[in-house]
């Protein structure tokens, strides 16, 4: 450090960066160590980074990188949808249903992006922007199922009629994209989701994962 540089900042500069680079969050105590700093200060710095949306605390008390950062970047928020929308646009032709991209905004799902089919009749219309609770509907169960199974194969998660009635999901987290937790999911009218959406939706939340690292 300089006498030009600001030691507050540094700190929290590294606090984004630390928080970036894991996909599970980091505990104040775990701060604190990393920092080299007590934990009164890793706790004044989070405030102040979740004061901004940079920073959010799970349930669980471990802090991940906020939404906030995507508007750091104009271009940023726009360059997800489009990285995302082929295999959305291929999921959702695929399946006859609608399929979108969500990812977590404090203790909500967003979607971000959405494709609705171009062949079918009828399907479920659901508009990016789109808020529900993480523990309600196939996309933020998905979420959360990831975050039980650190590392592991969190597979697919399906829902009958938690946010629509008649409406069913289905949703796969995105594993191994640093700093982005998220579901690629359809949503459908249908008495249960058929057999092969499941691992359909898994291929795509696959696809999606490799086109944001």
């Amino acid at each position: 450090m300089t006498a030009e540089t600001s030691q507050t900042l540094d700190r929290g500069l590294r606090v984004l960066k630390l928080l970036a680079d894991t996909d599970h969050g980091l505990t104040v105590t775990e701060l604190s160590t990393k920092l080299g700093v007590n934990r009164t200060v890793v706790y004044r710095l989070l405030a102040t980074l979740e004061q901004h949306a940079l920073v959010r605390r799970d349930l669980g008390g471990r802090a991940r990188v906020g939404l906030g950062v995507l508007g750091l970047g104009r271009q940023v928020h726009p360059l997800v949808r489009e990285a995302a929308l082929p295999a959305l646009r291929s999921l959702a032709e695929d399946i006859g249903a609608t399929a979108h991209l969500t990812l977590v905004d404090g203790a909500e799902a967003l979607a971000v992006a959405v494709v609705e089919p171009t062949w079918t009749d009828y399907h479920v219309a659901y508009r990016a922007g789109f808020r529900h609770p993480l523990d309600r509907g196939a996309a933020g169960k998905a979420i959360l199922a990831a975050r039980q199974r650190p590392g592991g194969d969190p597979g697919y998660t399906l829902t009958q009629g938690e946010l629509e009635a008649g409406a069913c999901g289905a949703a796969a987290p995105l594993v191994g994209v640093t700093g982005v937790e998220g579901s690629v999911g359809v949503v459908m009218l249908a008495d249960a989701v058929p057999e092969r959406v499941g691992p359909r939706v898994v291929d795509a939340a696959r696809e999606v994962a490799e086109a944001l690292r």
